[in-house]
């Protein structure tokens, strides 16, 4: 049977009607006590995607700018060539842009279970829907992969780093940088029973109930080596909660980190402690009062930890 002339390729109004029923599905965002998260792969990701959250998620780029000096990333790729660069878990999109400003030369990708981003970005800087625990599409390998906040959004890490090192060309460079968000101090400040150090212990508990790990940072280089990553290199920062360091750049650090913790705090847990630790929306509410309380203390001197490793797939 002879297809006629018509029908022999798609019309740009057939093209523009798929394109506008994926969009439509991935931005029917869902609403969830209050806060929205994201339609698309329903519940993989339990911390929600609306401007409050992308407000805190750009605080806390900037924090971490400034906890490493300015740099974008530490891993040595040669920016005076073009590059291919991916950014998993965008979120708002922040360092790819940062990333096509300040290397023009640089093709730079993020993505992302919502579709968060700006409209209006660097002309090298795209942007696109995907889930990286599903099987990644096939496409021409990046020479630098930058993985950043994946904490609880992971299962099986090792096979992600995998996925990672198959998309990198040889030679190139993966970047993994994240936390292990569990307070503490080194002055012994905390005090005894501290509802703001529990509230990370219990975010922990809810995610490893789901099966994803909430504090990956101290396990990114032995993970990274396991999946086959050479010349890896690992180093792991301080950042203060709070304005209470006496050096006035970690000062102002930990104010702002103290900031983006706090205006997380409901995002975090409104969502995640009822559909997994089977609290109320009540019992959250009166649990943040107790952690606010504790957080805010001027007599408690936190940090967490803040890991970047990096290594480069073999030639």
């Amino acid at each position: 049977m002879k297809s006629s002339e018509t029908d022999s390729a798609y019309s740009e109004s057939d093209l523009r009607s798929y394109a506008t029923s994926l969009s439509s599905s991935v931005e029917n965002y869902k609403w969830e006590n209050g806060r929205r998260f994201h339609s698309y792969r329903e519940g993989t990701y339990n911390f929600p995607n609306d401007e409050l959250e992308q407000e805190r998620l750009d605080l806390l780029h900037y924090v971490n700018l400034g906890l490493m000096n300015d740099k974008l990333f530490l891993a040595p790729i040669d920016t005076d060539r073009p590059l291919r660069v991916l950014d998993v878990g965008t979120g708002t999109g922040t360092w790819a842009m940062d990333m096509g400003d300040k290397y023009p030369n640089a093709e730079v990708l993020g993505n992302d279970l919502s579709p968060i981003q700006p409209r209006w970005v660097p002309p090298n800087v795209h942007f696109e829907v995907d889930d990286v625990e599903s099987p990644w599409p096939p496409r021409s390998p990046f020479d630098f992969i930058h993985v950043r906040y994946m904490a609880g959004s992971i299962m099986d890490w090792p096979k992600f780093m995998r996925n990672c090192l198959e998309q990198t060309t040889p030679g190139g460079w993966i970047e993994f940088q994240d936390y292990a968000p569990i307070p503490y101090t080194e002055d012994n400040s905390e005090g005894p029973d501290n509802k703001f150090i529990e509230f990370f212990m219990l975010i922990e508990e809810a995610c490893e109930k789901m099966g994803r790990i909430a504090s990956p940072g101290r396990h990114l280089k032995g993970w990274a080596q396991e999946a086959g990553l050479t010349n890896v290199q690992h180093r792991m920062y301080k950042l203060p909660i709070g304005p209470w360091p006496k050096d006035k750049g970690l000062r102002n650090l930990g104010g702002v980190n103290l900031t983006q913790i706090l205006e997380g705090l409901e995002g975090l847990t409104v969502a995640l402690f009822p559909r997994v630790l089977g609290w109320s929306v009540e019992r959250v509410q009166v649990f943040l009062s107790e952690v606010r309380k504790d957080a805010t203390k001027k007599s408690v001197h936190c940090l967490h930890e803040f890991h970047v490793v990096y290594g480069q797939k073999p030639e």
